[in-house]
């Protein structure tokens, strides 16, 4: 131990320079200023994909599509409708979710980085969806009242909004165990339900027309918002994986249950909503068959979180397999990540 005597003079000693936190959380506005060195490797491969996967809704001409749209059934449209009615403002809670949820409490530069391009993403897809409405000849009140009019599409935003609430209404404390486990909340609320199941279902039904040689511009519309939506969900599986690596505190089987949980009730929600969507089915799809798909993917979401799947069924639209098993699989509790570095880029 150096004596009191060899210490050098307050005047004497320069201002010392802002340490690097050690970890990814936090709510500093002084850090996470320096971009290098990277610290988080996998959240600038994603942001530099991203970048990469820039895209822009007008440049699909949807108006081809609309020959195709005056052709189909009454149900086939209200099943367009309704998803214009969820997508489009939920596009936007998300945004929400991560400006309010996220943002504030990572420290990483690289992550901010991401956030930054996500949230513009999220931006471009309420747009795109907008070119939709814009387009196709649909009630734009109608589809707008749908989502709070409509007890299963209300059910899913009001689950939302309550997790969100916690980090936008009341104040958080990120150095807390509590607030750690609501900053873990929210992104499973978000990343891996809203955007992992709920979008992922959504974009099927969509895509299902294409597979049947209707609204094929509207399918690649739609194929683009996919590419944004997996980035989405690795970021916010590794967001979730490397807290609980840096707070081991965390990894209890009460707080593994009850994520375990959040998802299961996302799955109830969802199939409720798929009734409403296509109420007497179209030709190839119905309730079922879309709730089927939805068990797939919560079962693909479980096991990326490092649990057992819960409902075993297997996937019944495997044209859409590329979509869905976007993560190589980790433990949600024990193991290391390994699905940080992101090999391919998307040009």
């Amino acid at each position: 131990m150096t004596a009191v005597t060899d210490r050098p003079t307050v005047a004497a000693t320069p201002a010392p320079a802002r340490q690097t936190p050690s970890t990814i959380l936090g709510s500093g506005i002084g850090e996470g200023l320096l971009l290098k060195p990277i610290r988080y490797q996998w959240a600038y491969d994603l942001y530099e994909q991203a970048v990469a996967n820039t895209w822009f809704p007008h440049e699909v001409q949807l108006g081809e599509d609309l020959g195709d749209f005056a052709r189909m059934t009454e149900e086939e449209k209200h099943a367009v409708t309704f998803l214009m009615s969820y997508f489009n403002p939920n596009e936007l809670l998300v945004n929400k979710a991560l400006a309010f949820g996220v943002y504030p409490y990572v420290n990483a530069p690289e992550a901010h980085l991401y956030l930054a391009k996500q949230m513009w993403e999220e931006a471009n897809h309420c747009v795109a969806f907008e070119y939709v409405l814009e387009t196709f000849p649909i009630d734009r009140e109608q589809a707008y009242a749908a989502h709070v009019q409509t007890p299963s599409m209300a059910a899913k935003e009001a689950f939302e909004v309550r997790y969100i609430s916690r980090m936008s209404e009341q104040t958080l404390d990120i150095n807390t165990l509590e607030g750690k486990r609501d900053f873990i909340r929210n992104l499973v609320a978000y990343n891996v339900i809203l955007e992992g199941i709920w979008f992922y279902s959504g974009f099927m039904v969509a895509l299902s027309f294409r597979q049947r040689n209707l609204l094929r511009n509207f399918g690649s519309l739609i194929d683009w918002v996919v590419r944004d939506e997996s980035l989405h969900l690795k970021f916010g599986i590794n967001l979730i994986l490397t807290v609980l690596e840096e707070n081991p505190e965390l990894q209890t089987p009460e707080f593994a249950d009850e994520i375990r949980q959040m998802v299961l009730d996302g799955v109830e929600m969802e199939e409720r909503y798929n009734h409403d969507l296509l109420p007497n089915g179209i030709l190839g799809l119905n309730a079922t068959y879309i709730n089927t798909y939805v068990r797939y993917l919560a079962d693909r979401r479980l096991e990326e979180l490092g649990f057992e799947a819960h409902y075993g069924v297997s996937n019944p639209a495997k044209w859409m397999a590329a979509a869905n098993d976007t993560l190589e699989l980790v433990n949600f509790f024990e193991a290391t990540n390994t699905s940080y570095e992101v090999g391919a880029r998307t040009s």
